[in-house]
């Protein structure tokens, strides 16, 4: 007997498509609320924004494209699997900021803490090799407790490669980094990497070993904030850049930052539209250096009246004070700006200024922005303490910065350029581009009340010879009779000569020896 057989009945595709694609979106919202709800509101009772909302408030609107929202971590032990969540505690992507293309990943602490696993660490991997592929900034957010303790040496492991990754990175494309909660142990690394950090007030915090481990190895009794909170780091330590009041202001700091940052090393120069005249002169700039030369003046203002708009970025305006670097605008184009501050200390260089000063200069000279130097300093610091902990040494790492930096220098000598320190700030002799100065400039080995004590230490009318002396030095004159300086000039018209340099020196093209790498006195 002929048996047939029933055909099954089949459901349209149309049908099983969307029952697939609701699955999916599902997953995606699950994703999408990390955590919780409970969660995540104690994220915003602690002043904090879960991770996808820094993310719309960095990014442009509807510019954020998410990559491994399903990922889920692999563990199955100590109960693990009990524990998965659609994006395991990072969410990663790119997007544009003012229209520009930017790589992220935003550690969501409401997932596990926002601890680093092996699947984790994948994510953050993936958006560093494409930002390098593409070259794009890379900007991490970070607030996690950690290594994932349950993963073992596969956390360690993911902290590792993106150390390695972070070292690859560096001056090749822009790495920012936002500390937006805790940041222990191995994974202050990574943002120490970076080129720039910056923290929250009183809800971030940096430390390798936590207040517990202090407490028990050293006896030293000490609050997080004490330890490694933004104030520790931007006042003493110098690890971050900037700090910001909470979440919404620190996010839109980093939007500003970006702005004067080109995309990767071999990318132009951003510059805006210049509604500020190219020709305006300040007269204020004419009597701004105090008559007496003991007085202290403020060189932020200095800074403030030469650029576009009067709009400085600092950089670390906590730490090293008698040093300012930032950056700037001339004529629209984004500029570095290294000064010195005679309101702190006379503007004297310290161990501190000058590994602030050097840092920023490589970071200029990496991505080729110019540097633009203004200089008052009467030397380094003296003292013990100094010449004990190194000032030496690290006074050679500003040395080394200015003389490796093949950008475009441009210096403008304020008032006092004694000794070594005028060398080290950007002088003629360091491959200096332009270097002029104010008519109220002193080029000398020191000032002259030292220098009389030294040279005319015997002279019955020294008194005379000291003023002498400093009718000799306390003017630029002979300093640009012997070619180093380009020019004298009217402070009023500062701003008119950078921008027409910046514009000769577009051009410019010098390259150092071919070598390995040099070997900068870390």
């Amino acid at each position: 007997m002929l048996l047939r057989c029933r055909t099954p009945t089949r459901r349209p595709f149309e049908f099983c498509l969307k029952r697939s694609y609701s699955a999916i979106e599902q997953r995606r919202q699950q994703a999408y609320q990390g955590g919780g709800k409970d969660k995540q509101d104690s994220q915003h009772n602690k002043g904090k924004l879960t991770a996808r909302e820094r993310l719309s408030l960095l990014l442009d609107t509807n510019s954020f494209r998410e990559y491994d929202c399903f990922v889920e971590h692999q563990c199955h032990d100590f109960g693990m699997q009990d524990k998965k969540y659609a994006g395991d505690g990072v969410v990663t992507g790119h997007g544009t900021i003012h229209g520009r293309r930017v790589f992220v990943y935003s550690q969501d602490f409401t997932v596990l803490g926002g601890s680093l696993s092996k699947s984790n660490a994948q994510k953050i991997l993936k958006v560093m090799d494409q930002a390098m592929t593409v070259r794009a900034p890379v900007i991490g957010l970070q607030d996690s407790g950690g290594a994932r303790i349950q993963e073992g040496v596969d956390s360690l492991a993911g902290y590792a490669d993106i150390f390695q990754k972070n070292v690859l990175a560096s001056g090749v494309v822009p790495q920012l980094s936002l500390i937006m909660g805790p940041c222990a142990g191995g994974a202050v690394y990574s943002p120490a990497l970076t080129d720039f950090t910056m923290m929250v007030r009183n809800t971030s915090h940096m430390f390798v070993t936590g207040p517990d481990v202090v407490r028990v190895v050293t006896n030293e009794d000490i609050s997080q904030e004490l330890l490694g909170g933004a104030k520790t780091h931007t006042t003493k330590s110098g690890v971050a850049h900037n700090d910001y009041a909470n979440d919404i202001e620190a996010l839109q700091g980093m939007r500003d930052l970006f702005d004067y940052l080109p995309l990767h090393n071999q990318d132009t120069i951003p510059t805006l539209p210049c509604d500020d005249p190219i020709d305006r002169q300040d007269q204020a700039l004419d009597s701004i250096i105090p008559s007496d030369p003991s007085t202290a003046y403020d060189m932020k203002e200095v800074v403030e009246r030469i650029i576009d708009n009067h709009s400085f970025f600092e950089i670390a305006p906590k730490f090293a004070q008698n040093i300012l670097v930032g950056f700037g605008r001339l004529g629209g184009q984004s500029v570095g700006i290294v000064a010195n501050q005679p309101l702190i200390s006379s503007g004297a260089l310290d161990m501190d200024a000058s590994v602030k000063a050097a840092r920023f200069i490589r970071f200029c000279d990496a991505f080729n922005i110019p540097l633009v130097t203004m200089v008052d300093v009467p030397g380094f610091m003296p003292g013990t303490g100094q010449e004990h902990a190194g000032i030496i040494r690290h006074g050679a790492k500003l040395v080394y910065a200015y003389c490796e930096a093949t950008v475009p220098k441009l210096t403008v000598i304020t008032r006092k350029a004694y000794g070594g320190a005028y060398i080290v700030m950007s002088s003629k002799h360091l491959r200096g581009d332009y270097n002029v100065a104010w008519p109220s400039a002193e080029i000398a080995v020191m000032g002259a009340a030292g220098a009389a004590d030294v040279v005319f230490r015997n002279h019955p009318d020294k008194k005379s010879m000291e003023q002498e002396y400093k009718d000799k030095f306390s003017t630029p004159l002979m300093a640009a009779s012997r070619g180093y300086l380009d020019d004298i000039i009217q402070p009023r018209s500062t701003r008119t000569r950078l921008i027409e340099q910046l514009a000769l020196l577009k051009t410019k093209s010098i390259q150092n020896p071919w070598k390995k790498h040099g070997s900068i006195p870390l």
